[in-house]
């Protein structure tokens, strides 16, 4: 089991940017993908961003081309940029790490866009 501590979440005004991180705990041998979810009050939980230990990335539409995801595999740390943020974006963002094909999730952070 992967222990994951999530920062930088918080309060922004539409238009602004935010970076969320986390880091992972212990060995990175077997993690194969690092990403990040979110939900929304009322929703389900959706993919944001993810990537893969090659660096291969994908991103859910609504976010494309306004966030980008970044890992560094020497600090078992995931990232991801927030620009452009808008009301819509608000929601509580989970950091997701598959090792050994299963998933791991950290507590959630709040990002909160106003408008």
């Amino acid at each position: 089991q992967v222990q994951l501590v999530e920062s930088g979440g918080g309060l922004v005004q539409s238009g602004g940017s935010l970076r969320l991180s986390c880091a992972a705990s212990g060995s990175s041998f077997g993690i194969s993908a690092m990403g990040w979810y979110r939900q929304a009050p009322g929703k389900q939980r959706d993919l944001v961003a993810r990537i893969t230990r090659d660096g291969t990335s994908n991103y859910a539409d609504s976010v494309r081309g306004r966030f980008i995801i970044s890992r560094d595999n020497g600090k078992n740390t995931v990232y991801l940029q927030m620009n452009s943020l808008k009301p819509e974006d608000t929601a509580v963002y989970y950091c997701n790490v598959r090792k050994w094909g299963l998933d791991d999730w950290g507590p959630g952070t709040q990002v909160t866009v106003s408008a």
